[in-house]
């Protein structure tokens, strides 16, 4: 289609009328104005459309051409991606201040991938060999800790005629086939639309975060949805940023979605400092960051987690296990109602537009674990953690409400919690996780048969605590029976030693699923021999002074791999010592 120019009609904030349109396409990208501001079409009518841009509009004027350019928002994917910082329309962020730029000023352009870099490529495919859509032609290390796969893009399938060895740049082809199609090392894909896979699977296995109570009590699954809701200063930020790098994902893609931007300067300028900890090597080596603070166009933050997501599913197409972790959903809903109200549209709910759950939904919709394209079986995953910012910690407002509607997993934050300097401050009362059932099976199998058991126990252990607590409110601890006062006593101690855990302390930053099941058997395994001491008449301040006790305690500064001996040492000590208790 070719291009159509318009003229600029009127300029409301970041919205923009261009007269003249007939023909244009909606959802269509353009460029306003003499500076070239990138916009995208989002309403026609009678000729004129309107346009969000994704730069400031301050400066434009009635009368300054629009052209379209007749695509939608597309971003451009190939490798060097890895290690990158881009702004919500992909403009890398390193290559702006090479240029000068420590803002982003308006009109300024930027290669989203270097095209003059050359790559390594190994080939795996040679002249002659059929291809079709998400066949690997050849491998590239994009970095020590990642190795980039080059597939045939989507609508292209043949016969190979050409392909290159060596080394290879994004200017030339990579590939020729006999009908003359060409193949490059990048390619370019719309935002806004899903990309294809054979099959969404069902969630098997357990997204592990290396955190007790999210691995343990309220899992998500890899290629889940997991929203992470709270009011200010709950530790939404340090949740993901713990998860960025403890989680145990092939590769990470942070969406820092309107936050603060001291917040977002302390993630660009501690990540690239940041060790893997499963490999030693940077956190950089797999992690791809978008950052759209909120002081930046507010058309650019809402096209950021759709950015973010399809960089996501194209390392998901190589058969990577992807985390894109978006903090926050709320500011991006918050530009989606500016936008919105920009166009005078019907408000719902607290001025959000009636289709927000609809555009949530379709960005939520986009994680899963597939059979990717291609003629070798191969399994990837997109899992996505949302941070949600409510108002005044109001769970019932309608951003909240509407991901819930789409969330496998909720981890709930608490501002009482997070006040009592207890983190994660994850309510577990008002947390949940729909996939527990389907990765129960998981559970038994590959941490231990017991394991179900146990967590149950816990379920009910904090039930009954909080049931105890509103018994006190009214009869006073005193008056509990001593049975109670154990079982009140033991549910405090799991919550100290299980549920709460420090990202900064080295051995309990990170818990391998041994240590935490290990944890567990050794509190129940206090729990029943003080249960059966109670019973032979042992007194209850005799029970509560056990030195096993604090030992409990201090299991959580037991590294991983020192864990089975302390384990089994101190369920051996709990034995022992109420076994020698009096009658």
């Amino acid at each position: 289609m070719n291009e159509i120019k318009g003229r600029i009609y009127g300029v409301a904030g970041p919205t923009v009328i261009a007269s003249g349109m007939a023909g244009a396409k909606m959802n269509t990208i353009c460029l306003v104005g003499a500076e070239g501001l990138l916009g995208e079409v989002i309403r026609i009518e009678d000729g004129y459309a309107t346009l969000q841009v994704y730069e400031d509009t301050g400066g434009l004027t009635v009368g300054e051409e629009v052209v379209s350019l007749a695509r939608p928002l597309t971003v451009t994917l190939g490798p060097g991606l890895l290690t990158n910082i881009y702004d919500g329309i992909q403009r890398p962020l390193a290559a702006m201040k090479e240029a000068g730029a420590n803002f982003i000023g308006k009109g300024i352009k930027a290669a989203a991938l270097d095209k003059n870099r050359e790559w390594r490529f190994t080939p795996l495919k040679k002249p002659g060999d059929a291809v079709e859509p998400g066949t690997v032609l050849g491998t590239i290390p994009e970095t020590e800790r990642i190795t980039h796969s080059v597939m045939v893009p989507q609508g292209v399938k043949g016969v190979i005629k050409e392909i290159k060895a060596d080394t290879v740049s994004g200017k030339e082809p990579v590939c020729v086939l006999e009908d003359g199609t060409v193949i490059e090392l990048f390619q370019e894909w719309p935002v806004r639309v899903a990309r294809p896979f054979k099959e969404k699977l069902p969630p098997e296995t357990p997204f592990i975060t290396g955190q007790r109570i999210f691995d343990t009590l309220l899992p998500a699954a890899e290629g889940g949805t997991a929203i992470v809701p709270g009011g200010f200063g709950t530790g939404k930020t340090i949740v993901e940023q713990t998860i960025a790098k403890f989680g145990r994902s092939d590769i990470v893609i942070y969406v820092g979605c309107g936050e603060r931007g001291n917040e977002m300067t302390e993630i660009l300028t501690d990540f690239p400092t940041l060790k893997d900890p499963e490999t030693g090597m940077p956190l950089s080596l797999r992690t791809v960051i978008v950052v759209n603070t909120s002081n930046m166009p507010v058309a650019a933050r809402e096209a950021s987690i759709f950015t973010g997501i399809t960089i996501a599913e194209y390392f998901r197409d190589m058969g990577y296990n992807v985390a894109i972790l978006a903090d926050s959903i709320s500011r991006w809903a918050e530009a989606l109602r500016e936008i919105s109200s920009r166009l005078e549209e019907m408000p719902g709910e607290e001025g959000f537009p009636p289709y927000l759950s609809t555009q949530l939904g379709g960005f939520y919709e986009r994680a899963g674990r597939v059979k990717c394209l291609g003629p070798v079986d191969k399994t990837g995953s997109v899992t996505i953690v949302s941070a949600v910012s409510p108002p005044g910690g109001d769970f019932s407002e309608p951003v909240t409400q509407s991901s819930l509607r789409f969330a496998g997993t909720l981890w709930a934050l608490d501002p009482d919690l997070a006040y009592r300097r207890h983190f994660p401050a994850v309510n577990w009362q008002a947390s949940f996780s729909l996939y527990y059932p389907q990765l129960k099976e998981w559970f038994a199998r590959e941490v231990s048969p017991e394991m179900p058991g146990l967590r149950g126990r816990l379920f009910v252990l904090l039930q009954r605590q909080a049931e105890l607590k509103e018994i006190i409110q009214i009869i006073g601890v005193e008056a509990l029976q001593e049975s109670d006062r154990l079982t009140l006593e033991v549910a405090n101690l799991a919550r100290d030693a299980f549920l709460k855990q420090s990202v900064f302390n080295e051995a309990d930053a990170f818990n391998s699923y041994e240590k935490q099941y290990l944890m567990l058997k050794a509190i129940f395994s206090f729990f029943d021999n003080a249960e059966a001491a109670l019973k032979r008449g042992v007194y209850i301040e005799t029970i509560l002074d056990s030195p096993s006790r604090t030992r409990l305690l201090k299991m959580r500064d037991v590294p991983n791999d020192g864990i089975s001996k302390e384990a089994v040492e101190l369920m051996e000590a709990v034995e022992s010592e109420f076994a020698a208790g009096k009658d």
